[in-house]
């Protein structure tokens, strides 16, 4: 497969993106109304609920679902799998919109959000903090991110100069790429130990950190294929890169395999598998998560079954949204924060959560379209 790559080029101003534009718009006008009358105008939001739909999908899902350059990264460059460099670029431009709109979503978030710049200070830093972990890992990444996506951008303005003198440090900001997400991806579930037994059973363990990032790594290589292939249809391209997602895919198998037997092991031993059956909803909800991390098991388990783009489509979906219910029942559907406190978010928190993944997507869009990101279609 060619490393060589270009815009897509063709018109920007479609349908669809008219669509988005739309939809970004109203959640920008809600917006507006966040930051003028405060958080309460616009979300169902409480002393017992302090965390919606905008932390838990926008930045627990969010993140997760932008590890696509990080696991990557692994391969490529910890453990030296070269075949897998023609993902790179692509993997890491999701990571770059996840962990943006990610930390614009913290900010929306945040009651005081004029003074937020007070997690940068040494003077007020609570080295003691999972959350001030997670802040300053996801900030900083957010920062290599962008450099390590910035040769592409320099590839558009033929600054060949530039590009060759940051490939020269490059390897500093990708050691730092490996590192951030692997501290910060096991921080977002130690943020849910502390929660005690206001988290359900099923899903409170010491072993959240580790759950968190097996689950993180899994669907970073979910999001690759799921783009790939998603954008090939969407864009009317070839699905030349079927054979290389196939035996990325494999990789997911051992990784889910490992996650379920830590989940159900952890269970046994703790004496609560019982409360699968005798907890009602939230019993269901937990099976429905661990039906999804089971059929990419089952699907790819067949080296033939790899080879398909069908069979690769669905699997990486159904591991994506596995990945997606486990963070929101762990931070959401599962969290009880005592008597008298109900949460469900409001219609401007879902219109503000629609407009921030319309913009990724019309990002998404963009870059493609006018920025050397795509590989080059062979024709014959």
């Amino acid at each position: 497969m060619t490393h060589e790559r270009k815009p897509l080029g063709g018109k920007l101003l479609t349908k669809p993106f008219w669509v988005l534009l739309s939809l970004a718009m109203i959640a920008g006008l809600l917006l507006i109304k966040r930051f003028l009358f405060g958080i309460g105008a616009v979300t169902n939001l409480s002393d017992g609920y302090p965390w919606g739909i905008w932390i838990v999908y926008d930045v627990l899902v969010g993140t997760a679902l932008g590890c696509g350059g990080y696991s990557i990264a692994l391969l490529v460059y910890i453990f030296n799998k070269g075949e897998y460099h023609p993902l790179v670029r692509t993997a890491l431009m999701t990571s770059v919109f996840g962990y943006t709109l990610a930390g614009v979503s913290i900010f929306i978030d945040i009651g005081r959000y004029w003074q937020m710049y007070n997690v940068f200070l040494p003077w007020h830093i609570n080295v003691n903090s999972i959350m001030f972990e997670v802040a300053a890992c996801i900030g900083a990444y957010v920062f290599v991110l962008w450099l390590e996506f910035s040769p592409t951008f320099m590839e558009k303005l033929n600054a060949d100069k530039a590009k060759n003198k940051m490939n020269k440090v490059l390897f500093i900001f990708i050691a730092l790429g490996v590192v951030l997400p692997t501290m910060h991806q096991s921080s977002l579930g130690s943020l849910m130990i502390i929660a005690g037994e206001k988290l359900s059973p099923i899903w409170q363990t010491s072993w959240l950190p580790l759950l968190f990032l097996l689950t993180a790594i899994t669907m970073g290589y979910a999001i690759v294929i799921f783009e790939s292939l998603f954008t090939a249809v969407a864009l009317k391209r070839p699905l030349e890169e079927t054979p290389i997602l196939g035996k990325l895919s494999r990789i997911m198998i051992p990784l889910l395999v490992l996650f379920m037997l830590l989940r159900f092991g952890d269970l046994a031993w703790r004496g609560q598998l019982g409360n699968i059956f005798t907890n009602g909803l939230l019993g269901g909800f937990f099976v429905i998560e661990n039906i999804l991390f089971l059929i990419p098991i089952v699907m790819l388990a067949s080296a033939k079954n790899r080879m398909k783009a069908s069979t690769l489509f669905w699997s990486s979906g159904a591991m994506l949204l596995g990945g997606a219910l486990y963070r929101f029942d762990t931070f959401l559907v599962a969290f009880n924060p005592g008597p008298g406190y109900h949460y469900f978010p409001s219609a401007s928190e879902i219109l503000i959560t629609v407009g921030i993944v319309s913009v990724e997507i019309m990002a998404y869009l963009i870059f493609v379209k006018k920025l050397p990101v795509l590989p080059v279609v062979k024709t014959s």
